[in-house]
């Protein structure tokens, strides 16, 4: 059998947070579980065991097995491989703060494991090597072709990595394989990856949530069955909401289009009147958009205003006011100029920005519901046409290509809090994918 063991019992000292930072969310869930996400969805481990730190064993809700950490690393790996049990052949060991492990370096764990019966996950240094005995000055530069940058998981033969922790004179030991190398048995090396990340300090969040946008959510190619179900779209008179009025429908839902021409949506009361209005909702689509591409030196005080009003606290309103199901979905769509500030719009492009922290942030007060900001690059829109007339049809996406993403996000209940760009050539590909199925 083959089981891991997820290390989540540390303080996280030097994260500088009121919690441990295994518990500090990272777009919209708590880093253990994406790290946790991807054991479950491997399908390769017969039990997966948390090692919690014992205060917060009240705090982790899962139906993985949950054991009570110790004072320290190694106390805490022993506490994790007493409860794998004797039938156990294989162990699997990782931080629960490295939550870009991939299922390939999993794999390639369990079958070196199998072969050497000890693994370390290592990749090469980037970094000049230094050795100094006493932290000021430096004794030696080695060759750092001969050094490598050790990471998780750490792969064994049951019996002797149980043997290694019970025969140690080490009392508080950070690495495993050191503990197997004091019983003189060789360490295979398998390649890590530099997104193997493990999330330390504040700097170490702010990266993940940069790996997570270029790891960019990919849509299910099916779409959800959506009989009987009632969406709001604002905005739904324009482009993308037009076409998501008209794919909802299409699969049996009940579309209701908010757009300027029916309501002003920057005036809060009379957002909150129609919400009431509406009812109970099975999902929010905010689609609504104003853009006018000018210096802010030209810009009137109204363009500023209608500007910031239209692209953020119009949507703010319609998140506050609009009444969701359970398990409900609001999806928000931003621009890709969130990313930078464009010359011509940086008020747009700020807005946008804003958005995507607010999504995020409603992401974690709301996770009763399914929060996610879609990114589309440009879109063919007469909002586009009107700010950008030589921009070809064939090089901005079709707005039912976006609206295709955002119905196909509504049958995904996995994700929240999360970041979904929609590229030409991706919606293309999977366009294409769609008719060969």
């Amino acid at each position: 059998m083959i089981k891991a063991i997820i290390l989540m019992g540390g303080e996280g000292n030097r994260f500088g947070s009121t919690i441990p930072k295994q518990f500090v969310r990272l777009s919209g869930k708590e880093i253990y579980r994406h790290t946790l996400d991807v054991f479950l969805n491997s399908s390769l481990f017969d039990e997966i065991i948390l090692v919690v730190h014992p205060d917060f064993l009240e705090t982790v809700q899962s139906d993985v097995t949950i054991v009570s950490g110790g004072r320290t690393r190694q106390e805490s790996v022993y506490q994790g491989l007493l409860a794998c049990g004797s039938e156990t052949e294989y162990v699997v060991i990782h931080d629960a703060v490295r939550p870009f492990i991939s299922q390939e370096i999993l794999k390639k764990n369990i079958k070196a494991a199998m072969a050497h019966k000890a693994v370390d996950t290592c990749i090469p240094s980037a970094d000049t090597i230094v050795h100094s005995q006493d932290g000021d000055q430096i004794e030696n530069i080695p060759n750092r072709s001969h050094y490598l940058r050790g990471q998780t998981p750490q792969s064994f033969a049951y019996d002797l990595i149980l043997k290694a922790h019970e025969t140690t004179e080490s009392k508080n030991a950070s690495d495993d394989c050191q503990l197997v190398l004091d019983l003189s048995h060789p360490v295979k090396i398998v390649e890590g990856s530099s997104d193997n990340i493990k999330i330390t300090h504040e700097l170490d969040l702010f990266l993940a949530e940069q790996l997570l946008r270029i790891k960019r959510h990919q849509p299910k190619k099916t779409f959800p069955t959506l009989t009987d179900k009632t969406f709001a779209v604002t905005g739904g008179h324009g482009g993308i909401g037009h076409a998501t009025c008209k794919l909802l429908e299409e699969m049996g839902a009940r579309a209701i289009p908010i757009s300027r021409s029916t309501a002003d949506l920057t005036d809060a009361d009379q957002v909150k009147k129609i919400f009431t209005q509406l009812g109970t909702l099975d999902g929010l689509i905010n689609c609504i958009g104003f853009l006018k591409v000018n210096p802010l030196s030209d810009l009137t005080l109204e363009e500023i205003d209608q500007t910031i009003q239209t692209n953020f606290n119009s949507l703010v309103y319609s998140c506050k006011w609009a009444k969701l199901r359970e398990g409900g979905h609001i999806i928000n769509i931003a621009s890709s100029s969130y990313s930078r500030g464009r010359k011509g719009y940086p008020i747009y492009s700020a807005a946008k920005a804003a958005v995507v922290n607010f999504t995020q942030g409603l992401a974690e007060e709301r996770p009763e519901l399914f929060i996610n900001v879609v990114i589309p690059q440009r879109t063919n829109t007469k909002m586009r046409q009107i700010n950008f007339p030589n921009d070809g049809p064939s090089t901005c996406l079709d707005p039912t290509s976006v609206a295709e993403t955002i119905v196909s996000l509504i049958g995904d209940s996995s994700v929240t809090g999360t970041i979904i760009e929609v590229k030409k050539q991706v919606i293309a590909k999977l366009a294409l994918e769609q008719k060969l199925l």
